[in-house]
Protein backbone atom coordinates (compact mmCIF):
# COMPACT_ATOMS: atom_id res chain seq x y z
CA UNK A 1 0.00 0.00 0.00
CA UNK A 2 1.00 3.30 -0.72
CA UNK A 3 2.19 5.76 1.85
CA UNK A 4 -0.90 8.05 0.89
CA UNK A 5 -3.06 5.44 0.85
CA UNK A 6 -2.01 4.13 4.15
CA UNK A 7 -2.49 7.38 5.98
CA UNK A 8 -5.85 8.18 4.62
CA UNK A 9 -6.59 4.65 6.30
CA UNK A 10 -5.48 5.09 9.38
CA UNK A 11 -7.95 8.45 9.40
CA UNK A 12 -10.67 6.72 7.96
CA UNK A 13 -9.93 4.29 10.77
CA UNK A 14 -9.63 6.62 13.21
CA UNK A 15 -13.20 8.62 12.05
CA UNK A 16 -14.91 5.71 11.98
CA UNK A 17 -14.18 4.67 15.75
CA UNK A 18 -15.04 8.15 17.13
CA UNK A 19 -18.24 8.31 15.13
CA UNK A 20 -19.01 5.59 18.12
CA UNK A 21 -18.06 7.68 20.83
CA UNK A 22 -20.55 9.83 23.31
CA UNK A 23 -18.69 12.85 23.32
CA UNK A 24 -21.37 15.53 22.33
CA UNK A 25 -21.62 18.72 24.29
CA UNK A 26 -25.12 17.68 24.38
CA UNK A 27 -25.15 14.80 25.31
CA UNK A 28 -26.11 11.77 23.96
CA UNK A 29 -29.56 11.14 24.84
CA UNK A 30 -31.33 13.10 22.49
CA UNK A 31 -31.90 16.74 21.27
CA UNK A 32 -33.20 19.06 23.63
CA UNK A 33 -35.15 22.79 22.59
CA UNK A 34 -33.18 25.20 22.14
CA UNK A 35 -29.59 23.42 22.55
CA UNK A 36 -27.05 22.29 20.26
CA UNK A 37 -28.77 18.75 19.96
CA UNK A 38 -26.35 15.72 18.61
CA UNK A 39 -26.23 14.82 15.10
CA UNK A 40 -25.63 11.53 14.02
CA UNK A 41 -21.93 11.38 13.20
CA UNK A 42 -20.97 10.03 9.74
CA UNK A 43 -17.26 9.29 9.58
CA UNK A 44 -15.69 10.35 6.14
CA UNK A 45 -15.80 8.12 3.36
CA UNK A 46 -12.53 7.11 1.80
CA UNK A 47 -12.37 8.91 -1.38
CA UNK A 48 -13.30 12.13 0.97
CA UNK A 49 -10.05 11.84 2.80
CA UNK A 50 -7.66 14.34 1.28
CA UNK A 51 -4.26 15.31 2.51
CA UNK A 52 -3.31 19.16 2.99
CA UNK A 53 0.37 20.23 1.89
CA UNK A 54 2.93 17.47 3.36
CA UNK A 55 0.36 15.20 5.04
CA UNK A 56 0.30 17.01 8.67
CA UNK A 57 -3.48 18.22 8.15
CA UNK A 58 -5.89 16.47 5.99
CA UNK A 59 -9.69 17.07 5.08
CA UNK A 60 -12.13 13.94 6.24
CA UNK A 61 -15.23 15.60 6.17
CA UNK A 62 -17.17 17.15 8.83
CA UNK A 63 -16.35 16.88 12.52
CA UNK A 64 -18.22 14.00 14.20
CA UNK A 65 -19.92 14.25 16.99
CA UNK A 66 -20.46 18.59 15.73
CA UNK A 67 -24.27 19.43 17.17
CA UNK A 68 -26.66 21.21 15.33
CA UNK A 69 -27.75 24.73 16.62
CA UNK A 70 -31.30 25.34 17.47
CA UNK A 71 -32.77 28.51 17.55
CA UNK A 72 -35.54 29.33 20.69
CA UNK A 73 -38.81 29.09 20.45
CA UNK A 74 -40.20 32.18 21.64
CA UNK A 75 -40.92 31.83 25.56
CA UNK A 76 -38.26 28.65 25.72
CA UNK A 77 -35.79 28.84 28.52
CA UNK A 78 -32.24 28.93 27.78
CA UNK A 79 -30.07 26.06 28.54
CA UNK A 80 -27.15 26.90 30.82
CA UNK A 81 -23.88 26.61 28.46
CA UNK A 82 -20.55 26.11 30.38
CA UNK A 83 -17.09 25.88 28.39
CA UNK A 84 -14.07 24.38 29.72
CA UNK A 85 -11.15 25.49 27.60
CA UNK A 86 -7.15 24.26 28.47
CA UNK A 87 -4.39 27.08 27.37
CA UNK A 88 -1.15 25.24 25.46
CA UNK A 89 -2.87 21.43 25.42
CA UNK A 90 0.10 19.55 24.78
CA UNK A 91 0.87 16.26 26.10
CA UNK A 92 3.72 15.78 28.82
CA UNK A 93 4.75 13.21 30.83
CA UNK A 94 1.83 14.26 33.27
CA UNK A 95 -0.79 12.98 30.43
CA UNK A 96 -3.35 15.57 31.29
CA UNK A 97 -4.32 16.16 28.07
CA UNK A 98 -5.40 12.40 27.71
CA UNK A 99 -6.82 12.40 31.16
CA UNK A 100 -9.67 15.35 30.64
CA UNK A 101 -10.56 14.10 27.58
CA UNK A 102 -11.69 10.95 29.02
CA UNK A 103 -13.21 13.31 31.78
CA UNK A 104 -15.28 15.22 29.03
CA UNK A 105 -16.43 12.06 27.25
CA UNK A 106 -17.48 10.57 30.67
CA UNK A 107 -19.14 13.24 31.67
CA UNK A 108 -21.19 14.55 28.09
CA UNK A 109 -18.75 17.21 27.56
CA UNK A 110 -16.62 18.79 24.68
CA UNK A 111 -13.80 21.15 25.46
CA UNK A 112 -11.82 23.66 23.36
CA UNK A 113 -7.72 23.33 23.80
CA UNK A 114 -5.48 26.32 22.91
CA UNK A 115 -2.66 24.62 21.39
CA UNK A 116 0.44 26.38 21.34
CA UNK A 117 1.93 26.35 17.77
CA UNK A 118 5.61 25.63 19.08
CA UNK A 119 4.81 22.21 20.94
CA UNK A 120 4.85 20.88 17.66
CA UNK A 121 8.02 22.54 16.53
CA UNK A 122 10.99 20.38 17.01
CA UNK A 123 14.03 22.21 19.66
CA UNK A 124 16.52 21.50 17.11
CA UNK A 125 14.12 23.56 14.14
CA UNK A 126 13.81 26.15 16.74
CA UNK A 127 15.01 29.09 14.60
CA UNK A 128 12.37 28.62 12.34
CA UNK A 129 10.07 30.41 14.53
CA UNK A 130 10.79 34.26 14.23
CA UNK A 131 8.52 35.96 17.11
CA UNK A 132 7.85 39.59 16.80
CA UNK A 133 10.09 41.96 18.44
CA UNK A 134 12.58 38.81 19.14
CA UNK A 135 15.06 37.07 18.11
CA UNK A 136 14.71 33.98 16.34
CA UNK A 137 14.26 30.84 17.73
CA UNK A 138 13.51 32.71 21.07
CA UNK A 139 10.00 31.24 22.97
CA UNK A 140 9.17 31.63 26.32
CA UNK A 141 7.59 28.20 27.00
CA UNK A 142 10.30 26.51 25.05
CA UNK A 143 9.72 23.97 22.22
CA UNK A 144 9.15 20.43 21.87
CA UNK A 145 10.79 16.88 21.15
CA UNK A 146 9.47 14.12 19.09
CA UNK A 147 8.28 12.31 21.74
CA UNK A 148 6.30 15.17 23.42
CA UNK A 149 5.41 16.18 19.35
CA UNK A 150 3.60 12.49 18.60
CA UNK A 151 1.66 12.33 22.00
CA UNK A 152 0.47 16.06 21.74
CA UNK A 153 -0.63 15.10 17.95
CA UNK A 154 -2.40 12.12 19.05
CA UNK A 155 -4.58 13.50 21.43
CA UNK A 156 -5.27 16.65 19.21
CA UNK A 157 -6.54 14.23 16.70
CA UNK A 158 -8.39 12.14 19.16
CA UNK A 159 -9.84 15.40 20.48
CA UNK A 160 -10.95 16.56 17.62
CA UNK A 161 -13.00 13.36 16.18
CA UNK A 162 -15.00 13.05 19.76
CA UNK A 163 -16.14 16.55 18.99
CA UNK A 164 -13.72 19.32 20.82
CA UNK A 165 -12.00 21.98 19.04
CA UNK A 166 -8.36 23.09 18.32
CA UNK A 167 -7.75 26.47 18.81
CA UNK A 168 -4.64 28.65 19.55
CA UNK A 169 -2.46 30.08 21.95
CA UNK A 170 0.02 31.28 19.65
CA UNK A 171 3.63 30.62 19.72
CA UNK A 172 6.19 31.64 22.14
CA UNK A 173 4.03 33.35 24.99
CA UNK A 174 5.62 36.59 25.64
CA UNK A 175 3.85 38.55 28.35
CA UNK A 176 4.72 42.33 29.52
CA UNK A 177 7.08 45.17 28.97
CA UNK A 178 10.06 44.37 26.28
CA UNK A 179 8.34 42.90 23.22
CA UNK A 180 5.24 41.14 25.15
CA UNK A 181 2.24 40.71 23.00
CA UNK A 182 0.72 43.83 24.51
CA UNK A 183 3.09 45.48 22.36
CA UNK A 184 2.48 43.83 19.61
CA UNK A 185 0.98 45.47 16.33
CA UNK A 186 -1.83 44.36 13.77
CA UNK A 187 0.40 42.83 11.27
CA UNK A 188 2.79 41.46 14.06
CA UNK A 189 -0.11 39.35 15.27
CA UNK A 190 -1.17 38.39 11.77
CA UNK A 191 2.42 37.07 11.10
CA UNK A 192 2.63 35.04 14.98
CA UNK A 193 -1.09 33.77 13.90
CA UNK A 194 0.95 32.45 10.24
CA UNK A 195 3.18 31.19 12.23
CA UNK A 196 1.18 29.24 14.56
CA UNK A 197 -0.58 27.49 11.80
CA UNK A 198 2.33 26.72 9.64
CA UNK A 199 3.95 24.63 12.67
CA UNK A 200 0.81 22.70 12.89
CA UNK A 201 0.66 22.10 8.88
CA UNK A 202 4.07 21.27 8.92
CA UNK A 203 4.96 18.97 11.95
CA UNK A 204 5.38 16.08 9.85
CA UNK A 205 8.00 17.97 7.65
CA UNK A 206 9.80 19.29 10.75
CA UNK A 207 10.14 15.76 12.52
CA UNK A 208 10.48 13.33 9.59
CA UNK A 209 7.45 11.44 11.32
CA UNK A 210 6.46 11.49 7.28
CA UNK A 211 4.59 8.25 8.07
CA UNK A 212 2.25 9.24 10.75
CA UNK A 213 -1.17 9.60 10.57
CA UNK A 214 -2.32 13.29 10.02
CA UNK A 215 -4.43 15.65 12.10
CA UNK A 216 -7.82 14.94 10.36
CA UNK A 217 -9.01 18.68 9.99
CA UNK A 218 -7.89 21.55 8.12
CA UNK A 219 -6.37 23.95 10.71
CA UNK A 220 -7.08 27.14 8.40
CA UNK A 221 -10.69 25.89 8.31
CA UNK A 222 -11.11 24.62 11.96
CA UNK A 223 -9.31 27.61 13.96
CA UNK A 224 -11.90 30.34 14.77
CA UNK A 225 -10.76 31.46 17.91
CA UNK A 226 -8.09 32.04 20.27
CA UNK A 227 -6.97 33.06 23.80
CA UNK A 228 -3.98 35.58 23.96
CA UNK A 229 -0.86 35.16 26.46
CA UNK A 230 -1.35 36.69 29.64
CA UNK A 231 -4.66 38.00 28.54
CA UNK A 232 -2.70 40.78 26.92
CA UNK A 233 -2.60 42.38 23.90
CA UNK A 234 -6.40 41.85 22.82
CA UNK A 235 -6.89 44.99 20.98
CA UNK A 236 -4.56 44.56 18.18
CA UNK A 237 -4.83 40.66 18.56
CA UNK A 238 -9.38 41.25 17.94
CA UNK A 239 -8.37 43.61 15.04
CA UNK A 240 -6.24 41.09 13.14
CA UNK A 241 -8.48 38.06 13.77
CA UNK A 242 -11.61 39.90 12.57
CA UNK A 243 -9.27 40.42 9.42
CA UNK A 244 -8.32 36.88 9.34
CA UNK A 245 -12.06 35.20 9.57
CA UNK A 246 -12.13 34.13 13.11
CA UNK A 247 -15.43 34.12 15.28
CA UNK A 248 -14.13 34.62 19.02
CA UNK A 249 -12.24 35.34 20.91
CA UNK A 250 -11.35 35.11 24.77
CA UNK A 251 -8.92 37.21 25.91
CA UNK A 252 -11.05 39.71 28.63
CA UNK A 253 -12.49 40.03 31.75
CA UNK A 254 -16.39 39.89 31.84
CA UNK A 255 -18.90 39.71 34.36
CA UNK A 256 -21.43 36.90 34.08
CA UNK A 257 -23.60 38.41 31.52
CA UNK A 258 -24.96 37.66 27.89
CA UNK A 259 -21.88 38.08 25.61
CA UNK A 260 -21.74 40.24 22.78
CA UNK A 261 -19.47 41.58 19.61
CA UNK A 262 -16.04 43.17 19.87
CA UNK A 263 -14.54 43.80 16.57
CA UNK A 264 -17.03 41.74 14.79
CA UNK A 265 -16.01 39.11 17.16
CA UNK A 266 -18.11 36.82 20.02
CA UNK A 267 -16.59 38.18 23.37
CA UNK A 268 -16.26 34.95 25.26
CA UNK A 269 -13.92 36.23 27.73
CA UNK A 270 -13.53 34.55 31.43
CA UNK A 271 -15.12 35.62 34.16
CA UNK A 272 -15.57 37.14 37.60
CA UNK A 273 -16.91 34.27 40.18
CA UNK A 274 -17.20 34.59 43.93
CA UNK A 275 -13.95 33.93 45.64
CA UNK A 276 -15.23 32.12 48.24
CA UNK A 277 -14.13 33.72 51.87
CA UNK A 278 -13.07 36.91 50.05
CA UNK A 279 -15.08 40.37 49.80
CA UNK A 280 -13.61 40.65 45.84
CA UNK A 281 -14.36 38.41 43.14
CA UNK A 282 -11.98 36.35 41.01
CA UNK A 283 -11.11 35.19 37.50
CA UNK A 284 -12.51 31.96 36.46
CA UNK A 285 -9.05 30.65 35.71
CA UNK A 286 -6.73 28.20 37.28
CA UNK A 287 -3.70 30.65 37.37
CA UNK A 288 -5.76 33.60 39.02
CA UNK A 289 -6.51 31.56 41.78
CA UNK A 290 -3.32 30.45 42.29
CA UNK A 291 -1.51 33.72 42.59
CA UNK A 292 -4.22 34.74 44.86
CA UNK A 293 -3.30 32.09 47.32
CA UNK A 294 -0.02 31.06 46.92
CA UNK A 295 1.11 34.17 44.64
CA UNK A 296 4.14 33.20 42.27
CA UNK A 297 5.20 30.17 43.74
CA UNK A 298 3.44 27.43 42.26
CA UNK A 299 3.93 24.56 44.57
CA UNK A 300 3.49 26.86 47.90
CA UNK A 301 2.31 25.14 51.74
CA UNK A 302 1.20 21.12 50.78
CA UNK A 303 -0.60 22.01 54.14
CA UNK A 304 -2.74 23.96 52.32
CA UNK A 305 -3.25 22.32 49.01
CA UNK A 306 -6.82 20.91 49.54
CA UNK A 307 -8.43 23.89 51.11
CA UNK A 308 -6.82 26.20 47.99
CA UNK A 309 -8.82 23.94 45.34
CA UNK A 310 -11.60 23.14 47.45
CA UNK A 311 -11.96 27.10 47.01
CA UNK A 312 -11.60 27.33 43.64
CA UNK A 313 -13.95 24.59 43.23
CA UNK A 314 -16.85 26.16 45.42
CA UNK A 315 -15.78 29.69 43.67
CA UNK A 316 -16.77 28.15 40.11
CA UNK A 317 -19.50 26.49 41.49
CA UNK A 318 -20.83 29.69 43.31
CA UNK A 319 -20.45 31.16 39.70
CA UNK A 320 -22.48 28.42 37.69
CA UNK A 321 -25.07 28.70 40.45
CA UNK A 322 -25.53 32.19 40.15
CA UNK A 323 -26.07 31.67 36.59
CA UNK A 324 -28.21 28.92 36.32
CA UNK A 325 -30.45 29.74 38.55
CA UNK A 326 -30.37 33.55 37.24
CA UNK A 327 -29.54 34.94 33.66
CA UNK A 328 -28.42 31.39 32.16
CA UNK A 329 -25.31 33.51 31.16
CA UNK A 330 -22.60 31.16 29.60
CA UNK A 331 -19.91 30.56 31.59
CA UNK A 332 -16.15 30.63 30.78
CA UNK A 333 -13.45 28.82 32.57
CA UNK A 334 -10.12 28.46 31.53
CA UNK A 335 -7.55 26.47 32.53
CA UNK A 336 -3.69 25.24 32.61
CA UNK A 337 -2.63 21.72 32.00
CA UNK A 338 0.01 22.20 35.05
CA UNK A 339 0.22 20.75 38.53
CA UNK A 340 0.48 23.96 40.36
CA UNK A 341 -0.09 23.17 44.14
CA UNK A 342 0.18 19.73 43.84
CA UNK A 343 -2.42 19.59 40.82
CA UNK A 344 -5.07 20.98 43.49
CA UNK A 345 -6.88 22.75 40.69
CA UNK A 346 -6.83 19.94 38.21
CA UNK A 347 -9.06 18.33 40.68
CA UNK A 348 -11.27 21.22 41.27
CA UNK A 349 -12.28 21.42 37.66
CA UNK A 350 -12.52 17.96 37.16
CA UNK A 351 -15.26 18.10 40.07
CA UNK A 352 -17.05 20.62 38.32
CA UNK A 353 -16.94 18.62 35.42
CA UNK A 354 -18.61 15.91 37.28
CA UNK A 355 -20.56 17.85 39.10
CA UNK A 356 -22.20 20.50 36.42
CA UNK A 357 -21.70 18.70 32.44
CA UNK A 358 -24.12 15.43 33.78
CA UNK A 359 -27.45 18.06 34.63
CA UNK A 360 -30.19 17.98 31.51
CA UNK A 361 -30.14 21.44 31.48
CA UNK A 362 -26.74 22.07 31.25
CA UNK A 363 -24.22 22.18 28.12
CA UNK A 364 -20.75 21.92 28.44
CA UNK A 365 -19.83 22.60 25.06
CA UNK A 366 -16.72 24.07 22.91
CA UNK A 367 -16.14 27.72 21.97
CA UNK A 368 -16.82 26.72 18.57
CA UNK A 369 -20.52 25.28 19.76
CA UNK A 370 -21.54 27.90 21.81
CA UNK A 371 -20.71 30.77 18.65
CA UNK A 372 -22.63 28.49 16.50
CA UNK A 373 -25.54 28.59 18.75
CA UNK A 374 -25.22 32.23 19.44
CA UNK A 375 -25.28 32.89 15.49
CA UNK A 376 -28.37 30.65 14.81
CA UNK A 377 -30.30 32.98 17.77
CA UNK A 378 -32.74 35.65 17.17
CA UNK A 379 -30.60 39.07 18.02
CA UNK A 380 -33.68 40.48 19.88
CA UNK A 381 -33.87 37.42 21.91
CA UNK A 382 -30.05 37.65 22.36
CA UNK A 383 -30.62 41.74 23.34
CA UNK A 384 -33.65 40.60 25.81
CA UNK A 385 -30.79 38.54 27.43
CA UNK A 386 -27.88 40.81 27.38
CA UNK A 387 -30.36 43.24 29.80
CA UNK A 388 -30.21 41.22 32.70
CA UNK A 389 -27.96 41.40 34.45
CA UNK A 390 -25.76 39.35 36.89
CA UNK A 391 -27.40 36.32 38.68
CA UNK A 392 -30.42 38.09 37.72
CA UNK A 393 -33.66 35.84 36.38
CA UNK A 394 -36.26 37.71 34.62
CA UNK A 395 -38.98 38.92 36.98
CA UNK A 396 -41.73 37.62 34.94
CA UNK A 397 -40.39 34.58 34.43
CA UNK A 398 -38.93 33.27 30.98
CA UNK A 399 -41.91 32.24 28.87
CA UNK A 400 -42.96 35.94 29.36
CA UNK A 401 -39.54 37.22 28.61
CA UNK A 402 -38.91 35.62 25.73
CA UNK A 403 -42.00 35.14 24.68
CA UNK A 404 -42.87 36.71 21.43
CA UNK A 405 -46.31 38.55 23.21
CA UNK A 406 -46.36 39.04 26.64
CA UNK A 407 -48.21 36.26 28.72
CA UNK A 408 -51.35 37.36 30.26
CA UNK A 409 -50.66 39.44 33.70
CA UNK A 410 -51.95 37.84 36.67
CA UNK A 411 -55.31 38.49 38.58
CA UNK A 412 -54.88 41.75 40.81
CA UNK A 413 -51.99 43.03 38.38
CA UNK A 414 -52.45 46.31 36.99
CA UNK A 415 -53.52 45.12 33.12
CA UNK A 416 -55.26 41.99 34.54
CA UNK A 417 -58.92 41.26 33.90
CA UNK A 418 -60.87 43.54 36.45
CA UNK A 419 -62.13 41.19 39.79
CA UNK A 420 -65.36 40.06 39.94
CA UNK A 421 -66.71 40.78 43.44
Amino acid sequence: MAATQRIAAVVAVAAVGAASLAGCGSGSTGAKEGAPGPQKAQSAPKSAVRLIGDGSTAFTGAQPHLPRPERLKPGQKPPQFVVFSWDGAGEDSQKLFSHFRQVAKDNNATMTYFLSGVYLLPEEKRDQYRPPQHSPGRSDIGFNDREGIAETVKQLRLAWLEGNEVGTHFNGHFCGAGGGVGEWSVEEWKDEISQAKRFVKSWKTNTGMSKAAPLPFDYDKELIGARTPCLEGQKNFTKAARELGFRYDTSGVNDQIWPGKKEGLWDLSMQLVPFPGHSYEQLTMDYNFMVNQSGTTTQGDPGKYEFWGDQMRDGLLQGFRRAYDGNRAPLIIGNHFESWNGGTYMRAVQEVVEEVCTKSDVRCVSFRQLADWLDAQDPKALAKLKSLKVGQAPKQGWESFLSARPAPAPKGAPGAPAVKR
